[in-house]
């Protein structure tokens, strides 16, 4: 079994929006970022979370991208280690996007997956 990096990658165009939330919603530069993690759920077992926070929590895993901040709690970061994030825009809407090496299948609706 191939042992999975706990670190995660952002993409510029990610670091670049979460910067744009944080001023957008007025919270701290110094301290705000993403935090992002899973929960159980959606059809193939586990759902990515994302939330605009003003400060990581006490446990969290603080990555920094260019003055972007992404914090994960540690028992997320067993399912997350090695995924890069990034931020597309496209006709239907726009949202980060996972590439995440511990999974082995997603739903059809691309909302949840399983490791």
């Amino acid at each position: 079994m191939t042992k999975i990096s706990p670190k995660i990658t952002l993409s510029d165009r990610a670091a670049k929006e979460i910067k744009k939330f944080i001023t957008e919603r007025d919270l701290s530069e110094e301290t705000a970022g993403l935090r992002f993690g899973i929960r159980g759920g959606g059809c193939s077992g586990f759902e990515y979370t994302c939330d605009m926070v003003d400060k990581a929590d006490k446990h969290d895993e603080i990555y920094e991208f260019d003055g972007a901040r992404l914090f994960v709690d540690p028992k997320s970061l067993v399912f997350l280690g090695g995924t890069h994030v990034d931020y597309r825009t496209a006709l239907m809407g726009a949202g980060f996007i996972f590439n995440n090496p511990n999974s082995v299948g997603e739903c059809g609706c691309g909302t949840s997956f399983a490791v």
